[in-house]
């Protein structure tokens, strides 16, 4: 098990940034203390970057991204916000279910592994925090501390 999942975040995130659009500002927030909890990297990267690469989508590879990383409530939360086309509530509903998707290609698999991959390996919580059409989408981790 990786500790610093501060570290994870931020390599990932120096990764990510190299590779998506210049027209995307991709921004990362994280505590000045360390972040320390048992997760596995790999998992935790693999979700960040299909997160990442569904906002980029949503966003036609130009906007604002933004990813989170800060305490509440005794949890750890990873927030990936984005300013793309958001989200309808049906979108919403089925947006963790398998085979669904919104794009013309794929296979409507990345949302549902990155929920397995969070609840059953890291013992936490992914969902949509909040979205609104024409405005974005933000997605919440939810981590125990």
């Amino acid at each position: 098990h990786d500790l610093n999942l501060k570290e994870t975040i931020q390599q990932n995130f120096d990764y990510l940034k190299s590779r998506i659009s210049r027209k995307v500002i991709f921004d990362l927030k994280t505590p000045s203390s360390e972040v320390l909890t048992p997760h596995n990297r790999i998992l935790i990267s693999w979700v960040i970057e299909n997160l990442v690469k569904n906002a980029v989508d949503a966003m036609k590879g130009e906007g604002n991204l933004t990813i989170n990383l800060y305490y509440k409530n005794k949890n750890i939360l990873i927030d990936v916000k984005d300013s793309g086309s958001g989200m309808s509530n049906a979108q919403i509903r089925n947006a963790f279910k398998t085979g669904y998707s919104t794009k013309k290609r794929g296979w409507g698999l990345g949302l549902s592994l990155a929920k397995r991959v969070i609840q059953e390996y890291h013992n936490g919580d992914i969902k949509i925090a909040e979205s609104e059409v024409g405005k974005g989408t933000t997605f919440r981790i939810v981590l125990k501390s």
